[in-house]
């Protein structure tokens, strides 16, 4: 970083105890209400289960009119994914700038917002710049578009407080499915991409991921840079957090030598996270369609060429999925880069890119997202039906630790009887039973964590 800093230890605290993130969830006991009955409309209810993961329709696709890269890269990712023709807006931006005003991108935005199609839940920059929003201080250019551009998300007196705390992004580790509809908010990716061949590589990436549940190893490094590693205290327990379900491994290289702080010629790399100015020997990788990575460093996000530093689109190029970085000064404040433990739960629990990557940043103002916003290689196939007699669930998406109910509901009353519970354990899909309501029952419902308070309980689906 351009200036070492070591976190407080009470900031640092509040970093530790604020993960949680997602996983897989795990067969719980039912706790059975009420006896099954005759037959009648108890024995017939049936419910869908929540998505997980953004679909093309939910996507709209920003592309910059008269930009022939642009437009050609933009329309080649609506084949690709079949997002509708109706997300797709056109708006004049200069592309030669790799930066935009404040208020030259408070137009943009307006105009944006007012051509959104109802529905939408996120968006994609179809370009490679401009990529950050200048002001009183810096916004990468998606984080712009989905908080809006104001000072309290980046650091306008730099000269006085660089290391500013900024305000923290409420898709957080959420359980949000639906970020517009539950959060108001639309995350947004940049494609970041300069020419039609880098854009097509990585859209075929992207597609390629889909449901592919891939095998690949995850890597997190720690360093011998001590002020870009501090991440680490994350990184470590979680290879042992995941055990078989998820291959990941911890390097410690805090000790050295420095030509060890890079991996070199591995091959099915699905996660590389790290703490480097610069990483070495990526052209010696090979990453699995859908990898995400990126390194906690301060000029990342400075596109194109990083401010000296590595570009986050040289994870792009090298053959990831999608990457983050920052654009301005962000010290080594571990909430304003992206959390493993965060990150990958999300993902393996079904998320796309985009929402993986968003709700692993807390303090996500001053940064860039980049990538294949709607890659999803964990996609969650979600089943609830009666097999034999019972319901039989599986999905997962179930945040460890985190409670399910299964309830019914009489004819005539008010009041919900559950019929079984379950818990969410990292890296378990649940695969789970349940007893049949009551004859005389008229409604099932299934709670679980609330999208904007994954402490609370909320209905998640119920049967009409």
């Amino acid at each position: 970083m351009s200036r070492p800093f070591r976190l407080p230890a009470s900031l640092g605290l509040i970093v530790l105890t604020a993960c949680g993130g997602g996983g897989g969830g795990a067969g719980g006991t039912g706790s059975t209400g009420g006896g099954s009955g005759g037959a009648g409309i108890g024995q017939t209810l049936t419910l869908t289960l929540p998505a997980s993961g953004l679909a093309p329709a939910d996507l709209a696709v920003i592309v910059a009119e008269g930009d022939a890269v642009s437009e050609a890269a933009g329309a080649a990712y609506v084949a690709a994914r079949g997002v509708p023709a109706a997300n797709v807006i056109r708006l004049r931006v200069n592309t030669s700038s790799d930066t935009i005003t404040a208020a030259e991108f408070a137009l943009l935005k307006t105009n944006v917002d007012a051509q959104l199609p109802a529905g939408i839940q996120a968006t994609l920059l179809a370009w490679g710049a401009p990529s950050r929003v200048v002001g009183a201080c810096s916004m990468g250019i998606t984080s712009a578009m989905t908080l809006g551009f104001d000072t309290r998300w980046c650091n306008p007196t730099p000269a006085t407080n660089v290391c500013a705390t900024t305000a923290a992004s409420p898709l957080y580790d959420s359980e949000s499915r639906r970020p517009q509809a539950d959060l108001q908010l639309r995350p947004s990716m940049l494609l970041g991409t300069t020419t039609l061949a880098a854009a097509q590589a990585l859209i075929n990436r992207g597609v390629a991921a889909d449901a592919t549940l891939p095998a690949g190893e995850g890597w997190l490094v720690r360093t011998t840079d001590v002020d870009r590693s501090v991440r680490w205290t994350d990184f470590q327990p979680l290879p042992a957090a995941w055990g078989s379900a998820l291959k990941l491994n911890y390097v410690d290289n805090s000790a050295g030598p420095a030509t060890a702080n890079s991996l070199s010629g591995k091959s099915d790399v699905l996660f590389y996270l790290t703490g480097l100015a610069n990483v070495a020997n990526l052209s010696t990788l090979q990453f699995r369609p859908g990898a995400l990575a990126d390194a906690l460093t301060s000029y990342g996000g400075v596109l194109p060429n990083g401010a000296g530093q590595m570009p986050i689109t040289a994870w792009l190029t090298a053959g990831a999925t999608a990457s983050y970085g920052t654009v301005e000064e962000p010290c080594n404040l571990q909430q304003k880069f992206s959390r493993a433990s965060v990150l990958i739960d999300h993902y393996w629990r079904g998320a796309t890119a985009i929402e993986a990557y968003w709700k692993a940043v807390q303090w996500p103002g001053q940064g860039l997202f980049v990538g294949e916003p709607l890659a999803r290689p964990f996609r969650d196939t979600a089943s609830f039906a009666i097999v034999a007699g019972e319901y039989q669930i599986r999905t997962r998406s179930l945040r460890p630790g985190s409670r399910y109910t299964l309830q019914y509901r009489l004819n005539g009353g008010s009041s919900w009887t559950t019929l079984a519970t379950f818990t969410g354990a990292r890296g378990q899909v649940l695969d789970g039973r349940a007893p049949l309501p009551p004859a005389d029952a008229v409604q099932i419902r299934w709670q679980g964590p609330c999208a904007d308070n994954a402490a609370s309980a909320c209905t998640l689906a119920q049967s009409p």
